[in-house]
């Protein structure tokens, strides 16, 4: 047993090699994503971040086994995806919340589509856990139309989170925020993977979300994409993420990233 868990242990969760995309636009081959080679552990947070039309949603799509590789292998616990990854929950821009749904059954509907749905009642009791540790308890019959944006934005994550999947693709879920409500959905993120240890996809345009939540930074180039760089976070977790930004570790490496994202973001403009 102790075997095996130490080959699991140092089994990437999520693995990628050599792995590139290319698409059909209009009549000719774009190359999305260069080949690239990227490993992620169990219950590691990595932040991928790049200018528009490098790649990022790419790899979260490969990762969920809604696109395959063009070239290279992308394997998940050492095995190549084929198909549909039903281990990882994958939460996007647009929170897709059912309008004529109310809070509790928009995020128990994620219960609804699995291959085994659970009894009623039990569904209802892990519903109801899932909007406290959320923070809606009292909001439970509440509709979409009837809520802000973070209160959207945290049910679109409990719907994501109820099923447990074992890791979490993320794709700029917090971008429509304003300033504050998104520091309030990083804490509250940042208290729920850590306290599930799950590993974490998070695609940003953000180089404060990406310092504030990740273990590494990936940095990718302009399109076709590619790794030019990767930084450890050597910041203590957890941290206050409403004070984080004025320490100056996290300047110095807001800067550090910056130097290797700015020629990218310029050379994106031109594409």
């Amino acid at each position: 047993m102790q075997r095996n868990s130490a080959a699991e242990a140092a089994t990437p969760k999520i693995q990628l090699l050599g792995a590139s995309r290319d698409f059909e636009a209009r009549g000719r081959r774009v190359q999305a994503l260069q080949p690239i080679d990227l490993s992620v552990k169990k219950a590691e947070f990595v932040a991928l971040v790049g200018p528009s039309g490098c790649g990022k949603s790419t790899i979260l799509n490969m990762v969920a086994g809604l696109l395959g590789p063009t070239q290279g292998r992308v394997a998940y616990d050492g095995q190549p995806i084929a198909g549909l990854n039903r281990k990882v929950g994958y939460m996007t821009q647009k929170d897709t919340l059912l309008p004529w749904r109310d809070v509790a059954s928009n995020i128990g509907v994620a219960l609804e589509l699995k291959c085994r749905p659970m009894p009623r009642a039990d569904a209802a009791t892990k519903v109801a856990q899932m909007i406290e540790l959320v923070g809606l308890k009292g909001f439970e019959h509440h509709y979409p139309s009837e809520l802000s944006g973070g209160m959207r934005k945290r049910v679109a994550l409990a719907r994501t989170l109820i099923y447990e999947p074992e890791t979490l693709l993320m794709d700029e879920p917090f971008a429509a925020l304003d300033a504050q409500l998104r520091l309030v959905m990083l804490d509250q993120l940042q208290f729920l993977t850590r306290l599930r240890k799950m590993t974490v996809l998070f695609v940003t345009h953000d180089l404060g979300e990406a310092i504030t939540l990740a273990d590494r930074v990936v940095v990718m180039s302009a399109r076709p994409g590619r790794i030019r760089a990767i930084r450890n976070v050597p910041i203590q977790r957890p941290l206050d993420v409403f004070k984080a930004r004025f320490s100056p570790e996290f300047a110095s490496l807001h800067e550090a990233l910056w130097d290797e994202l700015k020629d990218e973001v310029t050379k994106g403009t031109d594409l």
